[in-house]
């Protein structure tokens, strides 16, 4: 039995107003102020806040079913929502002095991040000089922060080192170029940096941070989410999202199938045998991902819980659980779009933002399953990571 979830309770009285939003965020481009104030409203933005700044640190299941109800409601808010909450979580991983900078005066702050290692470093005295045109920030809008990505220069003859640096907002532009089929709430832009200095204590080596040994590592000893690596934190939210929409798709389905009849003909559709087949497969087929992802979600806290690191073979299969159980989502959804009919590609019908949604999940790096099977696959075969695949 699960345990309660006040943050789950307090989000549910607010989504019918989030799912009104819906079509206003979509031609928008990008979360409505309104969301982001009711969200902050009830504390979610602190799930994986250190408790030292006023945050929650709640357990991954407990955020993990809160980003499943919002997805339900708004993908798009619930994609930029859910990473500006997880990003906490990871600056967690930085030093004591940048998250005094962040949280100090203000612990309502929160970060975007472009973590693709776009940006060029140049080596200075103190930290780095960053330009760059960096990508993917999603929730940007709504963020004083921002976690980036790039490759600092290292000794001679040695590679660079995928780092990541936080920077406040007035060091940045954002590029509102966030012109898409999927996910068009989540105000995805770009960061236009140009010659920017990030100090030393706002940065940290991507491998440390995956290993346990980034400077923020072990700050806080009584916490249960801070002994776990920042990736399956960042990466929870897109599985959890995925499952959202596709939960709301049955939903959508049965409710506009239920009374539909064919144009020519008169016969019903909602009592027609492959109408009833394909919701019953596609709600088989959400049930086992839901059941995939929570077992998954369990294992993280349990880990968290006892401080214990997981070795690498958990990495890797938390790291691809997630990307299987989000194929599953969408082949779900894609069961009953196909058979919706040609309503369902009207734009006032919900069943068209829920495919396009759906397929969005699935199109992030952490999400692609052709990478995931070669990473669980080198990994059951006894081989090495293959360094190309994230």
């Amino acid at each position: 039995m699960k345990k309660p979830n006040p943050l789950l309770e307090d989000l549910r009285a607010i989504l019918p107003a989030i799912a009104a939003n819906a079509a206003r965020a979509e031609q928008e481009r990008m979360v409505p102020a309104e969301n982001i104030a009711m969200l902050k409203g009830i504390g979610m933005h602190r799930a994986f806040q250190p408790k030292a700044y006023g945050g929650l640190e709640i357990s991954l299941p407990e955020f993990a079913d809160c980003v499943v109800a919002l997805a339900g409601a708004c993908g798009g808010t619930a994609w930029a929502f859910s990473l500006l909450c997880t990003h906490s979580h990871q600056m967690a991983m930085f030093s004591k002095r940048l998250q005094d900078e962040v949280w100090g005066e203000n612990r309502d702050a929160t970060a975007s991040s472009s973590i693709a290692p776009f940006g060029k470093a140049e080596n200075v005295e103190g930290g780095i000089i960053l330009n760059g045109e960096l990508g993917w920030s999603s929730g940007c809008d709504h963020a004083e922060w921002a976690i980036v990505g790039f490759r600092r220069p290292a000794g001679e003859g040695e590679p660079p080192v995928y780092c990541f640096g936080v920077v406040p907002r007035a060091d940045y532009e954002i590029r509102d170029d966030w012109y898409v089929a999927g996910m068009r709430s989540s105000g995805t832009k770009t960061l236009i940096l140009k010659d920017v200095f990030i100090p030393d204590h706002r940065i940290e080596a991507a491998k440390d941070m995956m290993e346990g040994r980034s400077a923020g590592f072990g700050l806080y000893p009584d916490s249960k989410i801070f002994y776990a690596p920042y990736r399956p934190y960042f990466a929870s939210g897109f599985a959890a999202i995925s499952l959202g929409v596709a939960e709301r798709m049955l939903v959508a389905y049965a409710e506009k199938t239920r009374n539909r009849v064919r144009a020519y003909t008169g016969v019903s559709v909602g009592t027609a045998t492959p109408a009833l087949m394909r919701l019953a497969e596609s709600t088989h087929q959400v049930a086992a991902a839901r059941a995939f992802l929570e077992k998954t979600w369990q294992e993280h806290a349990e880990h968290a819980e006892r401080h214990q690191y997981p070795d690498r073979p958990t990495l890797a299969f938390w790291r691809t659980n997630q990307a299987y159980a989000v194929k599953m989502c969408i082949q779900a959804v894609d069961r009953l779009f196909e058979a919706a009919g040609g309503t369902a590609w009207f734009d006032a019908n919900e069943m068209q933002r829920l495919f396009r949604d759906s397929h969005m999940t699935g199109a992030h790096a952490y999400t692609d399953y052709d990478v995931c099977a070669q990473i669980l696959g080198r990994e059951l075969m006894g081989l090495e990571p293959d360094p190309s695949m994230v």
